[in-house]
């Protein structure tokens, strides 16, 4: 008889997984609070967020009264010549928040495609323009911006998860990982750097996509708030657009509502996703500048993207209660106090044969080892610790829930001692 799991491992395609070898699953029943509870009756205590989304925890009862209320009401309608509440409501909570060139919302249904918009953008505007010559981007080496296309593109090109795409996406323009850490200066080689490269292919460039302050799926890379002045400058000195990513770093994970705020830059285009609904249903926004939006519809232009479940209800309202939850319940002091536990219980491991470096910006704790993890090995010996961390290539990282307990921190770091006794 087949049991669910060998139906799954022979016919479900899980993320970055093989189909033939695929790497074990474990099946969820339930989830409550910081706790997923598997299907053999285990707990395990989430040290990941679900790729960071679920900020606030599991089966949240002011989330989940937020979709029952919506669902009695509707639970989509498209957008395409109408519109609804949730909709207007949460547009005006991204608006007050994000930086205030950013007054245009356009929604979609996830990260990437949140990405592919705010590319379309920049495009199109420079089009409507008249500059057509201005079609590529710039970046940085150890980014990564999600697994469509044109996202692909700026994903880095060598160590990043899409390599084997390189010869079929858009050649983009890219530039060394800023090697300053968070806390430092910038170094004069990467002003130079960033100098050049502005002066040489500005005439081309459409605009700078990074994420700000932290690389996220490309390595857990903390750099200097510098970096970012030093290219808004540029930017704005070379007319060249400026594009954030925060889709891993918005609504508090780094430890300010958004990494712009922490290096007090403005984007002309910013991406929201993941954290945006608290975990509970896909949706990303792009935010524009009142310059590009006017830009595109000059002479009855319009942007040429509209995803059929954009500003779903359903997510809209979810995501509401999310952002306000933020404020409600101080979770950017208790992100702080995630920090403050973090870098005292992951700094010892700095000294272990095995760790390479270790990094703590907000609610983001990383432990680097000296070579590449064994995915498979390491997720079995934390399930058998009663956590759930989900390492990669050679990092073994921490993305709580903002709900997490000093108790619930403890468990999770010392699994990572652990698994670095095991390497």
């Amino acid at each position: 008889m087949t049991t669910a799991r060998d139906f799954d491992r022979g016919h479900i395609w899980h993320p970055y997984t093989s189909m033939t070898d695929p790497l074990p699953c474990y099946e969820a029943q339930s989830a409550q609070g910081m706790r997923i509870k598997l299907r053999d009756g285990r707990e395990l205590i989430d040290g990941m967020s679900s790729w960071w989304c679920a900020i606030h925890g599991y089966n949240h009862p002011e989330l989940n009264k937020a979709l029952r209320e919506q669902l009695d009401r509707m639970a989509h309608v498209m957008f395409g010549g109408l519109t609804h509440e949730p909709a207007i409501e949460l547009a005006k909570r991204l608006i007050a928040l994000t930086p205030e060139r950013l007054q245009q919302v356009f929604f979609s249904d996830s990260g990437s495609v949140a990405v592919e918009v705010a590319i379309k953008m920049v495009n199109q505007y420079w089009i409507a323009s008249g500059r057509s010559e201005k079609n590529r981007l710039m970046t940085v080496r150890g980014g990564y911006h999600g697994d469509t296309f044109a996202a692909m593109s700026v994903c880095d090109p060598v160590t990043g998860m899409h390599g084997l795409f390189t010869e079929i996406l858009a050649q983009q323009i890219f530039l060394s990982r800023p090697s300053s850490r968070y806390g430092e200066s910038l170094s004069d080689v990467e002003r130079e750097e960033l100098r050049s490269v502005f002066e040489e292919h500005h005439h081309e460039t459409a605009a700078f996509i990074v994420e700000p302050i932290v690389q996220g799926a490309g390595g857990m890379w903390f750099y200097s708030v510098e970096y970012l002045k030093e290219v808004r400058a540029l930017c704005d000195e070379f007319d060249v657009l400026l594009i954030f990513d925060e889709i891993a770093t918005g609504f508090g994970r780094a430890g300010a509502m958004f990494a712009s705020d922490m290096a007090d830059v403005e984007p002309d285009v910013l991406c929201l996703g993941k954290a945006m609904t608290g975990g509970y249903l896909s949706q990303a926004a792009t935010l524009a500048s009142s310059k590009i939006a006017r830009g595109i519809s000059a002479g009855g232009g319009v942007l040429m993207h509209g995803p059929t479940f954009m500003a779903n209800p359903l997510c809209c309202a979810v995501s509401l209660r999310s952002v306000d939850l933020l404020s409600e319940q101080d979770c950017l002091q208790k992100v702080a106090d995630i920090e403050t536990q973090l870098t005292a219980e992951l700094a010892p491991y700095v000294s272990h044969k095995a760790v390479a470096d270790v990094r703590t910006l907000g609610a983001i704790g990383v432990v680097q080892t000296v070579g590449e993890v064994p995915v498979a090995q390491l997720q079995k010996l934390f399930v058998e610790r009663g956590v759930w961390i989900r390492p990669f290539n050679d990092l073994i990282y921490l993305m709580p829930p903002y709900i997490a307990t000093a108790n619930d921190l403890t468990r999770l770091t010392d699994a990572v001692g652990t698994a670095l006794d095991a390497l």
